[in-house]
């Protein structure tokens, strides 16, 4: 091996060799995650938990909208998690910027107070099983059908097709027309 091939080996052996490897273990991960999260919610969706006459469409549109959040969810943990791996690679110090995450935590939690709310009422409405994705509902002004819930946003198409992105904080009263007694 000639003495150039050798040194774009060691360089190649180094940092970016680390990085390749935690990239792709995050791809993995998240290809892997999302099959076993798309297969349980398929498997919970077809089962018949709660037997009763209209409850088996119920609980199918309710284990794709966890699934949704889910998914998010783990898309978001995966990708900071190498994101920060890989920023450490290249030299940056994490140390500090972990330690001082509670003083960016209250400062973000003071400036971001409508986000939390959001959050914590998709958190409620989804517990609550309020509505779910494929629900016909009346949402403030907006009348339509739920396209996606998330738990921050839920997005409701009306008749007229326009797509509406409601903040759940916002929700004080919904009106769901699919629910059954």
């Amino acid at each position: 091996m000639s003495e150039h091939t050798r040194a774009i080996w060691d360089w190649f052996n180094g940092a970016p060799l680390r990085v390749l490897v935690i990239f792709l273990a995050a791809l993995i991960s998240h290809l892997v995650g999302h099959r076993a999260i798309d297969r349980a919610i398929t498997r919970l969706a077809s089962a018949d938990l709660k037997p009763g006459p209209g409850t088996a469409k119920r609980q199918a549109e309710r284990a794709r909208t966890i699934g949704t959040v889910f998914s998010s969810t783990f898309n978001a943990v995966i990708w900071i998690i190498a994101i920060g791996m890989i920023l450490g690679e290249f030299g940056f110090n994490l140390g500090p910027v972990i330690a001082s995450a509670g003083v960016i935590g209250v400062a973000l939690g003071l400036g971001a107070q409508t986000m939390v709310r959001d959050i914590l009422s998709g958190i409620f409405m989804l517990i609550e099983d309020q509505y779910g994705v494929g629900d016909d509902v009346k949402v403030q002004e907006v009348e339509g059908k739920v396209e996606r819930v998330g738990l921050r946003i839920t997005q409701v198409r009306d008749k007229k097709n326009v797509l509406w992105y409601i903040r759940n904080g916002e929700i004080l009263v919904v009106g769901n027309k699919s629910q059954k007694r």
